[in-house]
This record gives C-alpha cells, structure tokens and sequence, in this order.
C-alpha cells in the first residue's frame, strides 16, 4: 500500500522503520494516518519476515503531538454520538494493535510526544529518547478526561500508579531525566545518536530467534494482566515447550518425553 502520513522502510533484512510523516504538523494523528496506521499493523500481524520495528516521528519538531486537534474541531461537531464512539474507539485501539503485532516496537522519541503521541511511546516495547524529548498524557488539558488511549493501561504499569496519578491529573510534562529515572525509557543519548541506538538494538533483537522474541512479546503482555505466578508462570512453560519442540523438529529429530 501507498502511504501518505506515513513512511515504512525495510531498513536491512528484519528490520523496519515506521515514520510518521506529518513534519509540518508536529507528526499530529489525522484521519487519514489513522486509517493509515490501521492498515500497517494489521499487514505486520501476518508478516513473518520483519522481526523489529523502531518507530520514528519525521522532522525536527518532535515525536508525535497527539490527534490533529484542527481537524477534529472542523469534524466533530458534525458527529453523532455513534460517530464520534466509532471515531474514539478506533484511534485507541491503534494502541492494541501495535501490542497484537508479533515484531517487537522501538521507539525512537525527540521532542514532544503529547497525547496520542505519549499513547504510541507508551505501546511501544522499548523507549529510546533524546534530551529534549518529552511526554504528557495531555488529554485533559484540553478539557477531557485524563485516562484516554490506553494511557490509564500503560502508564501505571510503567512507572507506577503514584506517579501516573500525578502526571494523568494535571497534564504536566515528564522531562527525559525523568522519564529515565521512572524507568519509562530505556535509553537517553543526544539527537544524532538516536537513530544508531535504536538501530543497534534493533540487531540485537534481530540476531535472536524470530519466535523466541514473538513468544517473549507475547509472554510480557499477556503476564502484565496475568492473574497471579501460577498464570504466567503457564504461559512461560508453553513458550519454551513451542520453542524447543520447533528446534527439534527443525533438525529432522524426534522429540522425546523429556526432550
């Protein structure tokens, strides 16, 4: 498919760059990246030769500042209450699909990420981030609710409810020293070092077995909701046993009671 407000790039075998392409607009979600990024996750979900994607805004301005609030005001007030759900419910749920996707996500933040832009940080698996980058769950700065796009999901299970209480009630940005020592981030290092840190995790990652890190992905989502140990401990016990049982098959053995 021929993208507009995004850009997707196989960067070297197993590794691709999703850029959101909307420099002179902060990177902001319209409709048509919505739609857009629906269309690329899906495709991801079913591709078996892309085991990494780091996701990048495009520009110098920042990362991602959130839904393009120009057109939401020329086209709301035109919604009906089931419109307006269809239009919510679908922009959040770009949050779901991006933890569905088997392919771990790295992303790569400068500047700001702000409201949905902080709600793509945040689905993302790792955080790399650059000294001006920044975040705030912004939503209820502009007259809303501060729990929106999975915020409310993600953020308490990052850095602790203590915090995400404070930073989702008053909108106020989390500063990259932050955001490190609150453990949000994984990686802080200047802006032309950026690209080549999350690269170099990403061939980390990619020198992994494939199905190893899609069962690792899959093991740490479904464990963040697990029940209790015995729960995740099962999910654990059937990654291994997948991941054993393929090796042997993949040497023509035969796989015994107790490998």
């Amino acid at each position: 498919m021929d993208y507009e407000t995004i850009e997707y790039e196989v960067k070297e075998e197993g590794i691709g760059i999703l850029s959101l392409n909307r420099p002179r607009k902060y990177n902001s979600v319209n409709h048509q990246m919505m739609e857009e990024l629906e269309s690329f996750w899906k495709e991801r979900l079913y591709d078996l030769d892309t085991h990494v994607i780091i996701l990048i805004g495009k520009g110098e301005r920042g990362f991602c500042a959130g839904l393009d609030m120009k057109e939401t005001m020329k086209t709301a007030p035109d919604m009906n209450v089931d419109q307006f759900y269809r239009f919510q419910a679908r922009l959040a749920r770009l949050t779901l699909a991006m933890r569905r996707v088997p392919q771990p996500i790295i992303c790569a933040v400068h500047g700001a990420g702000a409201g949905l832009g902080f709600s793509f940080a945040l689905a993302s698996d790792v955080r790399v981030i650059t000294q001006d980058a920044r975040f705030s769950a912004a939503y209820i700065n502009i007259g809303l609710g501060g729990a929106d796009m999975a915020c409310s999901y993600f953020l308490p299970r990052l850095i602790g409810a203590g915090r995400a209480y404070e930073f989702m009630l008053t909108g106020n940005f989390i500063s990259a020293e932050e955001a490190m020592s609150l453990g949000l981030a994984s990686r802080l290092v200047e802006r032309d070092e950026i690209m080549e840190t999350a690269l170099d995790l990403a061939r980390t990652m990619n020198s992994k077995n494939p199905m190893g890190l899609r069962l690792t992905k899959e093991a740490i989502n479904m464990n963040l909701d697990a029940g209790g140990l015995e729960q995740a401990l099962n999910m654990e016990d059937r990654n291994q046993t997948l991941l054993v049982a393929r090796q042997i098959i993949g040497k023509g053995g035969k796989s015994s009671r107790y490998f």
